[in-house]
C-alpha cells in the first residue's frame, strides 16, 4: 500500500519523536528502520522547530539516524494559522474549544510559531541544516496532483430481470403510467401522456440517469408499502411524468402544466434532483433499507460546519477573555440579527458608531473585536446534512473521506454540499 507515497517521520506528535524525547533511542531507531524498509527513497527524516523542549530532545538522535542511514532530512512548520499576529486568535480559538480562559495556567497552549513562515525565515530557522529546506523542494518536485473532471458516479440498480437500466426504466415507467391513467380522469387525451412518457424517457436514456430515477422510485415505493409517510412531490421534479409513473411524485404534471425542461433538460446538464419529504420519525428505516439495499460502506450522510457568528464569535471571545457577561452581551446585541441576510461583524462595526466608541475608548474591547474578526466564520463544530444522503457504486472510502459522527451509526463524508 506504499507505493506511490511519500512518508516524512511525523515530527514531535508522530510516532518517533516521544521515544527520542523519552530516551529511548533504540525503540526509536527500530520504528525509523521499519519505515524506510516500506517506503525506501521514499522516507524523509521530520525536522520541526517551533520552541517545543521535546523538539530539542528529539533532534539529535533524529539527525544522528538519518546521516548514518542515508536518509534525507526535511524541514516543517506546523502550520495553524497564516499571518504570525494570529497567534492571539488561534489561542482564544483553542479556549473556546476546550471550555478554558486564556489566562487559565492548567490549558492546552501551543508556542507561537505555527504560522505558514516564508522560505526566507524557514532557512534562517534551520541555518545549520540548509539541506533540510532544499529538500522540501525535492518533495515538491516529486508530487504530482491533478484534479481530473469526470461524470457523476451513480450507483447501478440492480433490476433483476436482466434488464438493462435503460429497459427497466422504460418498462416501469409504462407499467406505472398504466396504472396511474386507470386511477385517474386524464386532465389530456391519453396519446399525449404516451407521448409525454417516450419523450421524457428517451431524454432520460439520453442524458445517462435510469439509474437515478430507479433508485429513488424504488425506495419511495419501500417506504410507501411499509407505512411511512412520503410527500406528494415539490421543487422541479414535479413536472416529470416519468416520475408520476415511477411514483416517485404524486402529482399529474399534464393536469397542472408542469414543464419537464424545468427538472432535466439536454441543453443544461446537471444531476437532477428530486425534493423529497418523509416522515420525520420514521426516517431513519428508509436510511436503514438504502442501507441494506446498496450496502453500508456504500451510503453515507452529508457533513455540514457550523460556523462562528458575528454575535456568537463576541460571546464566545468575550467569555474566553473573562470579561463581564453584561458587557459582552450589550457589545453582542449592538450586531444586528437578521437570519436571512446575516450581518458580519466587520459590517456592523461599520454601522454601528456605539461598537466603535467603544473599541476605541476600552483596550479590552478593541482585543475582544479584533480577535472575533479573526475567529468569524471560522467552523466551530461538525454535523450532518438534514436531509442528503450519499449512494456510491463502490465503498464510499474509495471515494471521499468520512467522518463518523458520535450520534449517528452512519458515517458522513468530509466533504459538504
Amino acid at each position: 500500500r506504499s507505493e506511490g507515497l511519500i512518508l516524512l517521520s511525523g515530527g514531535p506528535d508522530g510516532p518517533v519523536d516521544p521515544l527520542f524525547a523519552q530516551s529511548r533511542p533504540g525503540d526509536a531507531n527500530q520504528a525509523l528502520t521499519t519505515m524506510k524498509a516500506v517506503f525506501g527513497d521514499r522516507f524523509y527524516v521530520e525536522l520541526q522547530r517551533h520552541g517545543r523542549p521535546e523538539e530539542a530532545r528529539a533532534e539529535p538522535g533524529l539527525v544522528e539516524w538519518a546521516y548514518a542511514n542515508d536518509v534525507p532530512l526535511v524541514a516543517t512548520n506546523d502550520v495553524y494559522y497564516a499571518k504570525a499576529a494570529q497567534a492571539r486568535s488561534h489561542d482564544a480559538l483553542l479556549c473556546i474549544a476546550d471550555g478554558a480562559f486564556t489566562g487559565q495556567e492548567d490549558r492546552r497552549r501551543v508556542t507561537d510559531q505555527h504560522w505558514f513562515k516564508p522560505a526566507a525565515d524557514m532557512r534562517t530557522l534551520f541555518a545549520d541544516l540548509p539541506e533540510a529546506c532544499d529538500n522540501t523542494l525535492d518533495i515538491a518536485r516529486r508530487c504530482a496532483f491533478l484534479v481530473q473532471t469526470r461524470a457523476p458516479i451513480l450507483p447501478r440498480f440492480d433490476t433483476g430481470a436482466g434488464r438493462s437500466e435503460d429497459d427497466e426504466l422504460a418498462h416501469q415507467a409504462r407499467e406505472g403510467l398504466k396504472v396511474r391513467l386507470a386511477q385517474v380522469t386524464p386532465a389530456a387525451p391519453e396519446e399525449d401522456y404516451w407521448k409525454r412518457l417516450e419523450w421524457e424517457v428517451s431524454i432520460i436514456q439520453q442524458m445517462g440517469f435510469p439509474g437515478y430515477f430507479l433508485i429513488v422510485s424504488d425506495f419511495i415505493k419501500w417506504a410507501k408499502s411499509h407505512g411511512i409517510p412520503v410527500g406528494p412531490g415539490r421543487g422541479s421534479g414535479a413536472g416529470s411524468l416519468v416520475a408520476w409513473s415511477l411514483t416517485i411524485t404524486d402529482l399529474d404534471p399534464l393536469r397542472f402544466g408542469l414543464l419537464f425542461e424545468r427538472f432535466l433538460n439536454p441543453e443544461r446538464v446537471s444531476m437532477p434532483d428530486f425534493d423529497i419529504d418523509f416522515c420525520q420519525e420514521r426516517r431513519e428505516e428508509v436510511i436503514s433499507y438504502v442501507q441494506q439495499r446498496y450496502g453500508s460502506d456504500r451510503v453515507a450522510q452529508i457533513i455540514t460546519f457550523g460556523t462562528l457568528q458575528a454575535r456568537a464569535v463576541l460571546r464566545d471571545v468575550g467569555r474566553v477573555l473573562q470579561m463581564p457577561l453584561g458587557q459582552v452581551d450589550r457589545l453582542a446585541k449592538m450586531v444586528p440579527a437578521n437570519p436571512a441576510n446575516p450581518v458580519t461583524l466587520a459590517q456592523a462595526i461599520e454601522l454601528e458608531p456605539r461598537l466603535r466608541e467603544a473599541r476605541d475608548n476600552e483596550k479590552s474591547v478593541e482585543t475582544l473585536l479584533d480577535t472575533a474578526l479573526e475567529l468569524e466564520g471560522l467552523y466551530r463544530n461538525a454535523s450532518t446534512h438534514a436531509a442528503g444522503i450519499v449512494i456510491g457504486d463502490r465503498p464510499l472510502v474509495e471515494l471521499t473521506p468520512l467522518y463518523k459522527d458520535p450520534r449517528s451509526t452512519i458515517p458522513a463524508t468530509q466533504f459538504n454540499m
